[in-house]
């Protein structure tokens, strides 16, 4: 597995390695002892899969506040997305940056992402499924999410936000400025 920093510390991007033949490949995409040797030791125990059919679909910014804060490895099953992360823990060095990489089944990519920042995409092509493990079960009183397109973060998603698809959770959600983070930098 090859691990890839971010300018976000804690967010890293891995890529599994593929073993291919004429049938295809295969690729172990988690593996917890081996992350683990790694530094990297994460209980999942919840798996998401969506389907965003039209490109210029944004999900997000979203996070889940404590005591059901989530950790995500998110990864492309089908089409292409940009995959961003914001950091939203009060005190941190890197506060309100944020991270993104590009993730397709071609590159095999996948974004970690802490508990503590927020978590979007948006689909380069129809048709995109992302598939996600989470820390924590999905809590609908911790749900969470900051307007994707807020100036004061500056994310380039590559789109006219104008045009973005959103549902209306997302259009509805607060500028980060005017955003309560219930995250604390812990050093």
């Amino acid at each position: 597995m090859q691990i890839d920093k971010t300018n976000l510390p804690g967010v890293l991007i891995l890529t599994p390695r593929r073993f291919g033949d004429a049938r295809g490949w295969f690729s172990e995409v988690w593996n917890r002892r081996t992350l683990a040797a790694q530094g990297i030791d994460i209980d999942f125990v919840q798996d998401n899969h969506s389907l965003s059919r039209a490109a210029g679909t944004v999900r997000g910014l979203h996070f889940q506040s404590p005591p059901h804060a989530q950790a995500k490895l998110v990864r492309c099953g089908r089409g292409r997305v940009f995959d961003v992360a914001v950091d939203i823990r009060r005190g941190s060095p890197t506060f309100g940056q944020w991270a993104g990489a590009e993730l397709s089944p071609e590159n095999g990519r996948q974004l970690l992402i802490p508990a503590g920042f927020l978590h979007g995409f948006v689909t380069r092509e129809p048709d995109s499924e992302l598939l996600y493990k989470c820390s924590d079960v999905y809590a609908p009183d911790c749900d969470g999410a900051v307007r994707f397109d807020d100036p004061d973060l500056g994310i380039d998603w590559g789109i006219d936000p104008a045009a973005a698809i959103l549902s209306d959770k997302d259009r509805a959600a607060p500028l980060f400025r005017n955003f309560a983070t219930p995250f604390v930098y812990g050093g």
